[in-house]
């Protein structure tokens, strides 16, 4: 019996590449996202996170084997507040009981090394309140206040998923249910939401001072994907609340042996 996948932000970027991978290898893959995708919602709203679960569980059948949440902005405006991180959340909650019937059930999250990044405090505390309303002001007042604040929001978003998933994946909702729940931390893709930052040979450098690469540079959407996979895969039995970095050697760079 094929494997049965959902998949947000399939449209572009490390989505459609993880769509397309794992359709390669035969499962079936219930696509998410606003457009050209099996199921259009708008993850940033109420309504479109509590149409989720009817709209995949009519295309499932009510049996899911894999959550691949990678639905995501780096524009540095508020809704990339309710994306990021309520998105994420709410598709990992709302769809986890259709994993329950699932012999090998997988979830996964998209990160991103910008977590290593300084966060603004606010942000990151109504995050992890679970307050999307302040969230969103907080994240609007940073959008606000010039390029440098409003660069904030990205990485706090990151941020505050990877302690989400930190702080959950060893409850008994998820390890206890035996379902492992990890994120994948990318540093710089090449994927159209990237292309304005990597455009130019000197755009690509000055990113690079700031996202150190040294183990073959920038990234392609596949490498993410062939990654997920795995990590959604059935061999991937033990793994639990971890944050994979796949970026390069970004948090080597950055941390070096302060997480030790």
């Amino acid at each position: 019996m094929p494997r049965t996948s959902v998949v947000t932000g399939a449209a572009s970027g490390i989505g459609k590449a993880t769509c397309d991978l794992l359709r390669e290898r035969g499962q079936q893959v219930i696509g998410v996202d606003l457009h050209d995708a099996d199921i259009i919602v708008d993850l940033a709203t109420a309504a479109g996170r509590s149409a989720l679960l009817g709209e995949v569980t009519e295309r499932s059948g009510g049996v899911v084997d894999a959550i691949l949440a990678v639905a995501g902005s780096a524009a540095p405006v508020a809704v990339t507040a309710a994306v990021n991180f309520f998105g994420t959340v709410a598709t990992l909650e709302t769809l986890r009981p259709l994993l329950l019937t699932s012999p090998a059930p997988r979830a996964v999250a998209v990160s991103s090394m910008a977590a290593l990044f300084e966060p603004d405090e606010a942000l990151l505390a109504a995050f992890l309140g679970q307050d999307e309303e302040q969230a969103l002001a907080r994240a609007a007042v940073l959008a606000d206040a010039g390029p440098a604040q409003a660069n904030l929001i990205y990485g706090t978003t990151k941020r505050a998923l990877s302690r989400w998933i930190r702080r959950n994946a060893a409850t008994p909702a998820w390890a206890g249910a035996a379902i492992p729940l990890n994120a994948v931390a990318p540093g710089v893709v090449l994927t159209a939401m990237t292309a304005e930052m990597t455009g130019t040979e000197e755009a690509r450098q000055q990113l690079a001072q700031m996202v150190p690469m040294p183990l073959n540079g920038f990234i392609e959407p596949i490498a993410v994907a062939r990654l997920l996979a795995w990590m959604t895969g059935t061999e991937n039995s033990h793994l639990c609340g971890q944050i994979v970095y796949i970026d390069g050697g970004s948090d080597v760079v950055i941390r070096g042996d302060s997480t030790w």
